[in-house]
């Protein structure tokens, strides 16, 4: 996976609060969509909102500073910055799904809303409510943005047993710009009827997001960056693709239910397995084509 050293990083589309501490906000369980073990503990086994991580709103905590804030803006200038540094790789990672999806969309004759994405640590405050790291990656329709803790790529090494790689992390931003997509076509909603299991709503939610990140990946070496007019992305090959498909597979509730309570319940499926997810991000990337990505037939 290698960016055009040349290009130039908008970083006006990520929102680094690293370092800050947000207060809390009314309580929530909603917005995890990588499936991760609080949220994952937190539908098998019950239990509470502190446990997961989420703020109640009672914690006594000071306002948060804008000390951090201007990191990635003083960094991550360049696609060179995005091949040497983790989170300017996120920010050309953004900027490309972001340049896109605007594409796709004005190809189909409508109009893309963008999404921000936020970089914080521990905890922050969003319009879905307060929650810290223990979530994992989630997009809150609420703000429309894409929250992010980058230690969460470490786990997704250590604790669910992907390869890793920078692909892989690309497939976890990816899918979550999938749910971005789905909130402006109206289909994210579908998600929140309450059911769980393997033919859920909820499973098919989060299968087509995986489906909307491989169609992006197919495209993403060819879509021009406003900047240069060149592709952000210069080279994307199949031991990239293999990683991608590879994290998804650790992120199947069959492979997290099986590492973390030593059996499967496909009954309290909320993402699908490790072949769904894999099935469907590969049609994505093998089709291109978006309307194929329609997991709910």
């Amino acid at each position: 996976m290698q960016f055009d050293d040349d290009a130039r990083l908008d970083t006006s589309e990520v929102k680094d609060v690293r370092g800050s501490r947000i207060p809390g906000g009314r309580a929530t369980v909603s917005g995890g969509v990588i499936g991760l073990i609080a949220l994952v503990l937190g539908v098998l086994f019950g239990v509470g909102p502190e446990q997961l991580g989420l703020s109640s709103g009672d914690e006594d905590q000071p306002a948060a500073s804008a000390s951090s804030a201007a990191q990635v803006n003083q960094a991550c200038r360049t696609g060179a910055d995005a091949n040497s540094r983790q989170d300017c790789r996120t920010v050309a990672v953004v900027n490309s799904l972001q340049d896109y999806w605007r594409g796709e969309y004005t190809r189909r004759g409508g109009t893309y809303a963008p999404a921000s994405t936020v970089l914080f640590s521990q905890r922050v405050n969003t319009a879905c409510g307060a929650a810290s790291s223990a979530v994992g990656p989630f997009y809150c329709p609420g703000d429309r943005q894409v929250y992010l803790d980058l230690g969460f790529f470490e786990e997704l090494r250590t604790k669910f047993g992907s390869s890793g790689g920078p692909f892989a992390q690309a497939y976890v931003v990816a899918h979550e710009y999938g749910h971005h997509i789905q909130n402006l076509m109206g289909t994210l909603s579908r998600s929140q009827d309450g059911r769980t299991g393997a033919d859920s709503n909820a499973v098919r939610v989060e299968l087509q997001a995986d489906c909307y990140a491989g169609v992006w990946a197919r495209h993403a070496t060819g879509t021009p960056d406003e900047s240069t007019g060149r592709p952000l992305l210069t080279r994307l090959d199949d031991a990239d693709i293999r990683d991608g498909l590879d994290a998804a597979a650790a992120v199947g509730d069959d492979r997290i239910q099986e590492r973390f309570q030593g059996r499967v319940t496909p009954e309290s499926w909320t993402h699908g397995s490790a072949e769904q997810r894999q099935q469907w991000f590969y049609t994505g990337y093998r089709t291109g084509d978006m309307a194929r990505c329609n997991t709910f037939r």
